[in-house]
């Protein structure tokens, strides 16, 4: 029998594959350190939920009539009889554990950034699928239009740093519990007589969350829905001053933005500000990134009634950005300082102490566990990317040195007193930093 990753799932290997390169841990590692390091500089703390939540979390935060909902949730019945649901999105198990611990009680302003794996069963192509990786951010305790430019001034410069260059950030305003019903009657009265030149999904959308129709993708629904009614035109006074406001903070930060006035985003729990980022080199999946504020969501869930806005960003779709537009991230430097070799029997004891201590020490170091003779060794070292060899035989023993031996530039070799290896490589080290880059 063989085996292989469930469908639209896929291994991130530990060396750069020959087809689907973005699938190397080490381009991965380096978008996460990078998202980490931006969030950090905005004032944003970790947090971590469980993969899985009770269902009801879900169904009443994103919204019954979603299509998360309605026809992509992995959802199971667990031992103890509880309905219980894969993470399909990362803001309402955020906000779960927001209310659950009281966390307003350590700020006013709670600023969390996760990196979280996502399930939804949906057809897969090439930038979908049904386990994908996003990190995000949610600031949870404030109103102000701000904090919703700071909110996509993060995502977007987070972006610049990976060196994507052709991003676009697409703007509206969904409304608030207050005005959104007028406009709800509103499209209701445009759509209702066009119903017959939509697609099914959109029928049925029609009668259970109305709003939805305007994100169809189905060309169909969009000829049909073309002169529909903006939501911008419905706006309360307290929306419209909102969303005058943040965009004048963006035109400020020097911020571009296309106005959408047909981008609802996909979760009921928005309100006010709601954004896209796409990347337009992907082709028809080019949406990499988006998200918008959530003023109701604390209470839906459980809490007292607080703001919030946040974002989530695909790191599929930013690294499948990355590899369409020919752009190499710097990668972490992941190989060894050291490789020691040992050779003889004698000599795997005295080898094995200083490949520990090393490690001790913060080297990083490998070695060699095949007792192999040492040309073989150093071809190991070599395809190991080690900056220096240790070489320990009987002879050296006996003498009570070691050879070192430089395996980049210049390969020339020093013998120094076995005693002294370990101070000596952790001073080269530190010399050179944690990158270990070789000298010019």
């Amino acid at each position: 029998m063989k085996y292989a990753a469930p469908p639209y799932m896929h291994d991130v290997l530990p060396f750069e594959p020959s087809k689907d390169k973005w699938l190397h841990s080490a381009k991965w590692r380096t978008l996460e350190r990078i998202f980490e390091d931006i969030c950090i500089s905005y004032g944003y703390k970790q947090i971590r939920t469980p993969v899985m939540e009770q269902t009801e979390l879900f169904l009443r935060s994103i919204g019954q009539g979603t299509d998360i909902v309605s026809k992509e949730m992995f959802t199971f019945t667990d031992r103890g009889g509880r309905s219980m649901t894969l993470r399909p999105e990362g803001t309402a198990p955020a906000i779960r554990a927001y209310v659950e611990h009281n966390l307003h009680t350590e700020n006013s302003l709670v600023k969390l950034y996760y990196i979280a794996s996502i399930y939804r069963y949906e057809r897969g192509q090439k930038g979908r699928f049904r386990e994908h990786q996003q990190t995000g951010v949610e600031a949870i305790g404030s109103k102000d239009p701000a904090l919703d430019a700071e909110i996509i001034t993060l995502a977007m410069g987070f972006y610049e740093c990976l060196g994507i260059p052709s991003t676009e950030l697409k703007l509206n305003s969904v409304g608030c519990p207050v005005c959104r019903p007028k406009y709800r009657e509103a499209l209701l009265e445009f759509a209702r007589p066009r119903l017959d030149k939509m697609s099914e999904d959109n029928r049925m959308r029609f009668d259970v969350n109305p709003l939805r129709m305007l994100d169809s993708k189905d060309e169909r629904d969009k000829r049909a829905l073309e002169g529909v009614p903006i939501f911008l035109d419905h706006l309360c006074a307290e929306c419209q001053e909102h969303f005058k406001a943040l965009k004048s903070y963006l035109d400020a930060l020097s911020v571009p933005y296309v106005l959408d006035t047909n981008l609802v985003r996909g979760f009921d729990y928005y309100t006010k500000t709601a954004f896209e980022i796409i990347c337009p080199a992907l082709g028809a999946q080019n949406a990499i990134g988006g998200g918008g504020r959530y003023d109701g969501l604390v209470e839906v869930i459980g809490g007292t009634p607080t703001p919030g806005i946040g974002f989530g960003i695909g790191t599929e779709r930013c690294l499948l950005a990355l590899d369409q537009l020919g752009i190499s991230l710097p990668m972490d430097d992941a190989s060894p300082m050291v490789f020691v070799a040992a050779l003889g029997d004698e000599t795997k004891l005295t080898a094995a102490k200083l490949v520990h201590e090393l490690r001790r020490s913060g080297v990083p170091t490998d070695t060699d566990y095949s007792q192999r003779r040492l040309k073989l060794q150093m071809r190991q070292s070599d395809k190991l990317g080690a900056k220096y060899m240790l070489i320990i035989g009987p002879e050296e023993i006996e003498r009570g040195e070691a050879v070192v031996k430089k395996m980049t530039g210049e390969k020339d070799q020093v013998n120094i007193p076995i005693s002294n290896v370990v101070q000596f490589f952790r001073e080269l080290y530190k010399s050179r930093g944690a990158s270990c880059q070789d000298d010019e």
